[in-house]
C-alpha cells in the first residue's frame, strides 16, 4: 500500500524535513571586516618582510634561472613584477580608505557617547551642588546661623550613622527637613 504524500499544514512550523531552507545571509559587514584586516596587516613589519622576499625571489628567480624556466625579462625591466606591484597597490589604498571611513564612523559614534556622557556627568554635579545647598539653606533656617562645612559634615555623619544602627526607623520631623 502506498503512502499518502505528507502535505504540510499551516497550523505547523516549517520543519527542515522536505522543506526548502533558506541559507544563511552572509554578514554585510564582512567586506568592511576584509577591508579593515588588509589595512590593519599591510603596514606590519611581517608584510613588509613578505612583500621583500617575494621581489627578491622573483627577481632572482629571473635572473639566474635558464631562458626557459623564466617568465619576467630583466632586459624589460621586470615587467609582469612591475604589474603585480601595481595592482597590489591600486587595490590596497582603496581598501585602506574604506577601513579609515568605517574608523571615523565608530570614532563620530564614541565622541557622541562621551559628549553625552559628560553632559550627564555635569548634571549630575550641578544637581548634587544645588542639594548641598538646600541643605545649608535648611540647616541654616534651623540653626540661625551660618552652617560650616564641617558642621555640614558632622550633621550628615550623625545621620549615617542613626540610619546605619536603625535603618527601620522613623526619621523625626527635624531630621526629615
Amino acid at each position: 500500500m502506498a503512502r499518502a504524500a505528507k502535505r504540510p499544514s499551516l497550523d505547523a512550523p516549517r520543519g527542515r524535513g522536505g522543506m526548502l531552507t533558506r541559507s544563511p545571509q552572509p554578514s554585510r559587514d564582512r567586506f568592511g571586516r576584509f577591508t579593515e584586516w588588509i589595512a590593519r596587516n599591510m603596514g606590519t613589519p611581517v608584510f613588509l618582510l613578505a612583500l621583500t622576499l617575494f621581489c627578491v625571489g622573483w627577481i632572482a628567480w629571473n635572473t639566474t634561472m635558464p631562458e626557459s624556466l623564466r617568465f619576467d625579462d630583466a632586459a624589460l625591466g621586470f615587467t609582469a613584477l612591475t604589474l603585480v606591484l601595481s595592482l597590489q597597490a591600486s587595490y590596497a589604498a582603496p581598501l585602506i580608505l574604506l577601513a579609515q571611513n568605517r574608523q571615523d564612523d565608530r570614532d563620530r559614534v564614541q565622541i557622541e557617547q562621551d559628549r553625552q556622557r559628560a553632559e550627564r556627568n555635569l548634571a549630575d554635579t550641578e544637581y548634587l551642588a544645588r542639594e548641598i545647598v538646600a541643605l545649608r539653606m535648611a540647616l541654616t533656617d534651623i540653626a540661625g546661623d551660618v552652617v560650616t562645612r564641617d558642621v555640614l559634615r558632622t550633621e550628615l555623619r550623625a545621620l549615617l550613622e542613626r540610619l546605619d544602627a536603625e535603618p527601620d526607623a522613623p526619621l523625626s520631623e527635624d531630621e526629615r527637613r
